[in-house]
């Protein structure tokens, strides 16, 4: 049974399972937005605070700060065909799998050192 289960899954991966990011890293995502008959690409930048699902279930979410102490957090699923590109712009050391304690924080704080 879940050898048929994955067989479909298979045609659903796109790439992006191929890029290697985890929990800490600052990402660039490239969304399409689909507005009427037009379509743009814009970049949501921040922090990973989780990953979580496996197959094409397979979500992550990135927390972005955008002045005035005002977060905004956006659960992306990993095999989206909307998701154009991910970039990985810094590694951040961590010690746990999801970093909620990151809510919490600002300023200096909520600031993590780079892996090396």
């Amino acid at each position: 049974m879940e050898a048929i289960i994955k067989g479909v899954e298979k045609d659903f991966l796109t790439e992006n399972s191929d890029i290697d990011f985890s929990t800490g890293d600052t990402v660039a995502v490239s969304f399409k937005i689909q507005e009427g008959a037009k379509s743009r690409i814009q970049i949501f930048e921040g922090v990973i605070i989780q990953r979580s699902g496996t197959g094409t279930g397979s979500t992550f979410t990135v927390r972005k700060g955008s002045g005035n102490n005002v977060f905004v957090e956006r659960i992306f699923p990993l095999h989206s065909p909307l998701i154009d590109d991910i970039k990985v712009i810094r590694r951040g050391k961590v010690r746990r799998a999801k970093i909620f304690y990151m809510r919490g924080r600002t300023g200096k704080s909520a600031r993590l050192k780079e892996r090396k």
